[in-house]
This record gives C-alpha cells, sequence and structure tokens, in this order.
C-alpha cells in the first residue's frame, strides 16, 4: 500500500479522530464519536482509500 497523505493531512486527521472520539466519552457522550477511528487509522496508514479513488496525492514524491 502507497503513501497518499503528506505530513499535514495526517496530523489533522489525527486531530480530528482524536477529536471525534472524545465526544464518546466527554460533552455530549454521543456514539457518532466512534466514526472519529476513520481518520486515525487512516493517519496511521499513511493512506485514504477516497484519495485512491479520486487520484489524490498530497504527499512530496520521494527522490
Amino acid at each position: 500500500m502507497s503513501t497518499n497523505m503528506g505530513s499535514a493531512d495526517r496530523v489533522i486527521r489525527a486531530l480530528v479522530g482524536v477529536l471525534l472520539l472524545s465526544l464518546v466519552f466527554f460533552g455530549p457522550q454521543t456514539p457518532w464519536g466512534w466514526i472519529g477511528i476513520i481518520p486515525l487509522v487512516t493517519a496511521a496508514a499513511g493512506n485514504c482509500p477516497a484519495y485512491s479513488l479520486l487520484g489524490i496525492k498530497t504527499c512530496k514524491k520521494r527522490s
């Protein structure tokens, strides 16, 4: 699996994932916060399936 996300994209996704997961335990305690697992997993893997389908790459090419 190739990386198609840059470091800034990965950091933003990780922060959004943590924020969404915090909704499960703090604040309104809504189960919708479990959706935060998706951005956390894609940030950890460095690959976004939606980016692959759309042909988007935010990472810099390695020489």
